[in-house]
Formats: C-alpha cells, sequence, structure tokens
C-alpha cells in the first residue's frame, strides 16, 4: 500500500458485504460474483474496515486488543492485497 492509501480511512468497497456464515464456522466476503472465505486474522482486519480508521489506527487496535505488538508489516501486506483486490474503497 502505498504511503497515501495507508493515510485514507479505510472501508469496504459497496459491492462486497462482510458477514459471518455458520455454515463455514468463518467470516466471508460476499460479492456478486462470489464469496471469499477468510481466515480469522483476514476477518479481523476487515471486521475494522468501516471508515473510522486509517491503517496505522486499524493497525494500533488489532495491537491492543489482541496484545501482539509488531503486527503492522502483516497488516499492511494484507491491507495492500485487499486493496490491489479491489475490496477496499
Amino acid at each position: 500500500m502505498n504511503p497515501t492509501a495507508s493515510m485514507r480511512r479505510l472501508k469496504l468497497k459497496p459491492s462486497f458485504r462482510l458477514q459471518f456464515e455458520p455454515a463455514q464456522e468463518a467470516y466471508v466476503l460476499l460479492y456478486p460474483e462470489g464469496m471469499v472465505k477468510l481466515n480469522q486474522s483476514a476477518s479481523e482486519i476487515l471486521l475494522r474496515c468501516d471508515g473510522t480508521r486509517d491503517a496505522d489506527a486499524l493497525i494500533a487496535d488489532l495491537e491492543a486488543t489482541f496484545r501482539t505488538p509488531d503486527l503492522g508489516g502483516e497488516v499492511r501486506a494484507f491491507l495492500s492485497e485487499a486493496d490491489r483486490r479491489g475490496w477496499l474503497e
């Protein structure tokens, strides 16, 4: 993710919907062409992409919630991939 993109407030594009799917026992990302089953880490990141946080605030929230320092690199890599796939606006 480029520096300008990391400063924007992260939010899923309107064509994507994040929801818990009991049959999958996991969160899924639904979109018109299909569905992506998410692992727990991806779910926790995307649940925070609600338009209220930039990447730094999202990372700080995850580190505080899970009491795990130094998540920045992995979270930024995931956000970059989500951005590349067109999930984020």
